[in-house]
């Protein structure tokens, strides 16, 4: 049997943390998601492991997800949140708590809804991403715009230990059609540094939630991807409930591997659907 691990999956209790981006949101999002409401797709679209990834930027959030893991078979990992701008108390955390907790996997911080687009160059978050990279504990970048790219290239630059993926691709512009523009010029130099990985995910969404897109559309960037950082340096992600915008989870995953068939030896599928987010994620 094939073994996928869906390495981007939310929930989300509006009773028991706090979700900003989701004040004004008007669409289905908008509302409590729990990890059973995934199960008759999960099977359908034949993903056999999953981890939790943070969407909320405080501790509550991280402790649903662990709770959730704990009491799901098929989950394996949790990417959570720790206090960045306070090295002490994210030392703290680390020490005393969270690297005790089984499926304790990565961190991960909403840069893309904080003002500045160079968040994570103030000095006591750097000093934080030491501390993970000392630990070896990995980081999800989310980049939405240039910015957010050219701030995790210079991370890397000052801390080359520290172990980031970029969330989405980093959002190509598959709407637009360029290829590959800014976006394109970015990740390639991002490439450059062995520390970055490249996560296939929430790209639906970057087709402006078209219900009909299907692999050509995401064929071009994630054979871009795949030329600069390898095979070694990718894995996939649903982006579940998220995905469900744009076309559904099921969809997702048959667009996903339906380009990689196109793109990857049989080998490096197996790579790229299972064993490479093993290792980064310390499955």
């Amino acid at each position: 049997m094939q073994r996928i691990v869906d390495t981007h999956v939310h929930i989300w209790n509006l009773q028991r943390a706090e979700y900003p981006w989701l004040q004004n949101d008007t669409s289905i999002l908008n509302k409590t998601w729990e990890i059973a409401a995934l199960n008759e797709e999960r099977e359908a679209a034949g993903v056999t492991e999953g981890v939790l990834v943070q969407a909320g930027g405080n501790l509550e959030d991280t402790e649903l997800m662990l709770e959730t893991a704990r009491a799901t078979t098929w989950i394996s990992g949790v990417v959570g949140w720790l206090p960045l701008k306070n090295p002490v108390e994210t030392n703290r955390l680390l020490d005393t708590k969270f690297l005790h907790e089984k499926y304790f996997k990565g961190i991960r911080h909403q840069v893309h809804d904080e003002p500045d687009a160079k968040w994570l160059l103030q000095p006591a978050v750097l000093e934080s991403l030491a501390i993970l990279a000392e630990k070896n504990i990995p980081f999800d970048i989310v980049a939405v715009k240039p910015g957010h790219i050219e701030t995790a290239i210079e991370v890397a630059e000052r801390i080359p230990g520290l172990k980031m993926v970029f969330d989405h691709l980093s959002q190509p512009p598959v709407a637009a059609g360029e290829k590959f523009g800014l976006w394109g010029d970015l990740m390639k130099v991002a490439a450059q540094h062995p520390g970055f990985h490249a996560k296939i995910s929430g790209l639906g969404t970057t087709t402006k939630n078209r219900a009909d897109w299907g692999a050509k559309d995401i064929a071009p960037y994630m054979g871009f991807i795949l030329d600069h950082f390898g095979a070694d340096r990718c894995f996939c992600g649903g982006d579940w409930p998220v995905s469900l915008l744009a076309g559904g989870y099921v969809h997702t995953w048959a667009a996903y591997k339906e380009v990689l068939t196109t793109l990857a030896s049989e080998k490096e599928q197996e790579k790229i659907l299972y064993h490479n987010a093993c290792v980064f994620y310390n499955l």
